[in-house]
């Protein structure tokens, strides 16, 4: 396993990938689980909750998530070619994060509930609902295998500056 550099928004070869949308992962190979390995180590050592392959510069339909908190056990979790069969007209609006966009944080409104369709890491199709912070961070990471965003959903004025502040703080850096 390693840790792979995650792409950021104040780098504009770093954002031309991150705006490619993913292409779907043909079969669940050892190739990709070795990948997905290293996506897991590298959202950990980050640290997040979520990561997009295309984060790591790998524009394919693959996501690692963990939402355990801290002090719980991990639960890893895999997500390839996932798809979005439904989702609930009630809304959640959650204050969200990205790796690629470091240290900003704002409110985003997206479906409270969605049923998704995925591969796992054994290559088994699964079938589940996701609701609450699942619900978001798989619609936040589907966005990244679609070329978008969470500041996407912004208005321009605070894209604009999430992106000015993540650009000041590489600098000082």
């Amino acid at each position: 396993m390693a840790i792979r550099r995650i792409l950021t928004v104040d780098n504009a070869a770093d954002l031309a990938t991150l705006k490619k949308i993913s292409t779907p992962v043909e079969a669940v190979t050892d190739e990709l689980r070795a990948l997905m390995d290293d996506m897991l180590e590298t959202m950990y050592d980050a640290p997040g909750i979520g990561l997009a392959a295309v984060q790591i510069g790998e524009p394919i339909r693959v996501i690692t998530m963990d939402l355990a908190r801290e002090g719980e056990e991990p639960a890893p979790r895999y997500f390839v070619n996932p798809e979005i069969l439904s989702s609930s007209e009630d809304t959640l609006g959650y204050e969200e994060g990205c790796l690629s966009v470091p240290e900003y944080f704002d409110e985003v409104e997206r479906p409270s509930k969605v049923t998704i369709r995925y591969l796992n890491y054994q290559g088994e199709t699964v079938v589940e609902e996701a609701e609450g912070l699942f619900a978001v961070c798989i619609q936040h990471e589907m966005d990244h295998l679609e070329g978008v965003l969470f500041i996407d959903h912004l208005s321009r004025l605070r894209r604009d500056r999430a992106i000015t502040k993540v650009k000041k703080a590489r600098r000082a850096a």
